[in-house]
């Protein structure tokens, strides 16, 4: 089969569109035929050395959507056939993939496999920080950074859906179209971290009641400075990096930080497949609406890391095997 490997630690030339042996399912695991792969930032990261640890050579991507074409001893729930969705998935930049099936959600007809493919790990991270990490609340107005970004488009959908409203902050004028089609109530064209005065002012001058802020040092202090007294601050993605030590006697207004990571919302079975299929649910109804914004050949992951580093992107990528 073809995969993607990393070569070494670096930039987008240590990617190498290989040839692979297929692998084979152990017990209670299933072999996939992979329709499409997710591209995320963590998977930057991973490329970066950011994990840390030694490098070993490995096959990168986490989360895909596909076809069950092999079972293992102890598999009762699955059989080939079966269109299923997955993530913490290792190695699914691939033409086929070995998974648990604990890390398997079954797709259902009206849910297609690169809707499935691309909701998984953007949507399951929303669904966590808006209705886990902080439930938002009616009337809740919140400031979403990378708001055109996968997660950005999906939280913004979330807080709507839960009654909130929406400051989106996107980094080019060309995206703010698709924050406000997301539903973003206002959206902040800003690239440099000055955003803090202008979301203070939008809320009436009292601040925000949350920042969901996955953009890194940059963003930090602006964040703080945008929330409402008490208001709370989760912040994420560590392949920007985190701001550094933090003198908790200096925050300001009472404030609440907090560091927000998807796995905690589905650390069982039952709970993954809760949670996703109420993000399938909402999709069938046209209440989410999950925006691809670029599918590329397996082949070209290169491609699609370099776009979503140089923030050339809308919504999700996707490699098609």
């Amino acid at each position: 089969m073809k995969a993607i490997r990393m070569t070494g630690v670096g930039d987008v030339h240590v990617l190498k569109y290989s040839d692979e042996p297929d692998p084979r399912p152990g017990e209670n695991e299933v072999l996939i035929d992979v329709r499409a792969a997710g591209v995320n930032f963590m998977d930057i990261g991973i490329r970066r050395g950011m994990k840390g640890g030694a490098y070993k050579p490995t096959i990168l991507g986490v989360e895909g959507a596909g076809r069950v074409i092999e079972i293992g001893p102890g598999v009762v729930d699955f059989r080939p056939g079966d269109r299923v969705s997955w993530v913490y998935v290792a190695s699914s930049y691939a033409e086929r993939v070995v998974a648990n099936v604990n890390s398997l959600v079954k797709i259902p007809d009206h849910i297609d496999d690169l809707t499935a493919a691309a909701v998984m790990m953007q949507g399951l991270t929303a669904s966590h920080f808006a209705t886990d990490f902080y439930p938002v609340r009616q009337d809740d107005l919140a400031l979403v950074h990378a708001g055109a970004g996968g997660l950005g488009l999906i939280l913004t959908q979330l807080i709507k859906l839960r009654g909130g409203n929406v400051i989106s902050r996107v980094s080019s004028s060309d995206k703010i179209g698709a924050a406000v089609a997301a539903g973003a109530d206002h959206v902040i064209v800003d690239t440099e971290g000055s955003f803090a005065e202008e979301a203070i002012r939008l809320s009436g001058g009292v601040g925000v009641d949350v920042v969901f802020d996955g953009s890194g040092p940059k963003t930090f202090q602006g964040s703080l400075a945008a929330l409402r007294p008490s208001g709370t601050l989760c912040w994420f993605g560590p392949v920007l990096g985190g701001p550094g030590p933090i003198e908790i006697m200096s925050l300001p207004k009472s404030v609440k930080i907090g560091y927000a990571v998807f796995s905690d919302h589905i650390p069982t079975p039952t709970l993954l497949r809760r949670h996703t299929n109420q993000l399938f649910e909402w999709i069938g109804e046209g209440r989410l609406n999950v925006t691809i914004g670029g599918q590329y050949p397996l082949s070209e992951a290169a491609r699609a890391h370099a776009d979503m580093e140089n923030r050339a992107t809308i919504g999700k990528l996707l490699l098609i095997p």
